[in-house]
């Protein structure tokens, strides 16, 4: 199982800024035991949901075709503690792209204050780490049209993103029919 750490976009410019949102919620197994009579989102959780939105900025560029790891936190300030009730907006900017990686900056705002701020740097694998995508296409799909990625995503231009058409093919072998 795959855990992902942001519940849906809120705005996605294909490679420039993505925004994306989480509720910290008492059910949530992470805040189980975590610290005793202080139950907050840890840390580690907000930067990967850091991560994940901007690797799925810079994945979007090629159409999610390629693999896209967290190669190095460069920077992480925490200013606040997020506790549950809490909505997360984690805001990403692509500063800068190159053939083998990306570094992203943003922040973390609850109710309009600063959580945190953070640099990251991507890594974008070659064949030489083996050819098997870290999700199958269709099973991608489904979980980006969870995010609403479709439904607030557009280019540089302001026109709308389209699905990749290697993920609708994937998901019509998959299910006999495309989901949307």
């Amino acid at each position: 199982m795959r855990w992902f750490w942001i519940d849906r976009f809120e705005s996605f410019v294909s490679g420039k800024e993505a925004t994306a949102l989480k509720n910290v919620t008492f059910s949530e197994e992470p805040l189980d035991d975590y610290l005793p009579g202080l139950p907050h989102y840890p840390n580690s959780l907000i930067i990967e949901g850091m991560a994940q939105t901007g690797g799925l900025l810079l994945s979007e560029i090629q159409q999610f075709q390629q693999r896209v790891v967290l190669a190095k936190i460069s920077r992480a300030e925490f200013h606040r503690i997020a506790l549950p009730g809490d909505q997360l907006r984690f805001t990403v900017n692509l500063q800068s792209l190159q053939a083998d990686g990306a570094i992203v900056g943003g922040s973390v705002n609850v109710s309009g204050e600063l959580q945190s701020k953070m640099e990251m740097t991507f890594a974008i694998l070659d064949e030489s780490f083996g050819e098997q995508p870290f999700f199958p296409a269709a099973n991608l799909l489904r979980i980006l049209r969870i995010m609403r990625l479709y439904e607030v995503g557009v280019d540089s231009s302001g026109n709308r993103l389209t699905i990749p058409q290697h993920m609708l093919d994937a998901e019509v072998e998959e299910d006999g029919m495309p989901g949307e």
